[in-house]
């Protein structure tokens, strides 16, 4: 199995357009496009509570 050329990527965006319709496309970009926003977010928050809970962990260490 290798990389996705030029040509698969065009067979692949035609299937797409006959499945869903040019109308519907920019929708579900946008869906998309939300989504990773919001997953992104969440990653991001995630992180800033374990850096919270790991300072607090090495404060009550300290006492």
């Amino acid at each position: 199995m290798g990389r996705l050329g030029v040509p698969e990527m065009i067979i692949i965006a035609l299937v797409v357009i006959l499945l869903f319709g040019a109308k519907k496309l920019p929708e579900i970009a946008n869906a998309m496009g939300k989504a990773i926003k919001e997953f992104r977010k969440a990653g991001r928050e995630d992180l800033d509570g374990d850096k919270k809970i790991s300072q607090e962990t090495k404060d009550e260490s300290k006492s």
